[in-house]
């Protein structure tokens, strides 16, 4: 995998805090919480993003897949958790009640086990390919 230099290294992990700083805030209804989340997840996305594997092994790939994957669903999570606030796409109420209202923790949910799972399984692949030569 390609290694982040430090100022990336610096905004990825600065993501990641201001992703659960976010989601904290909201769940104490505090008004910034989903700026902050939103925030957070598009600098840790897009550091995740940078991080390139350029090796031919297939499972490192497939899980590099489902971690982008689980960076989709970070970003869904913020987008969700904004419209949360109030029908803000002007949907029917039945329609909003059932689709968007409280269904970013869902979404944040299934990331973050994605975001677990896909982790440890590369670190663990990477150190497999690392005994091999």
């Amino acid at each position: 995998m390609k290694e982040l230099n430090k100022i990336q290294t610096a905004a990825f992990l600065t993501g990641a805090v201001l992703m659960a700083v976010g989601a904290g805030m909201y769940v104490l209804q505090m008004g910034a919480g989903p700026y902050v989340y939103c925030v957070g997840a598009l600098a840790f996305v897009s550091m995740q993003l940078l991080q390139r594997y350029e090796g031919s092994n297939f499972a490192i790939r497939r899980l590099r897949r489902i971690m982008i994957l689980s960076g989709v669903l970070f970003l869904i999570a913020g987008v969700l958790m904004l419209a949360n606030e109030g029908n803000v796409f002007h949907l029917d109420q039945w329609i909003y009640l059932k689709y968007v209202r409280n269904n970013w923790v869902v979404t944040l949910l299934v990331a973050a086990i994605l975001q677990l799972y896909t982790t440890h399984r590369i670190d663990s692949e990477l150190a497999k390919e690392a005994k091999k030569r």
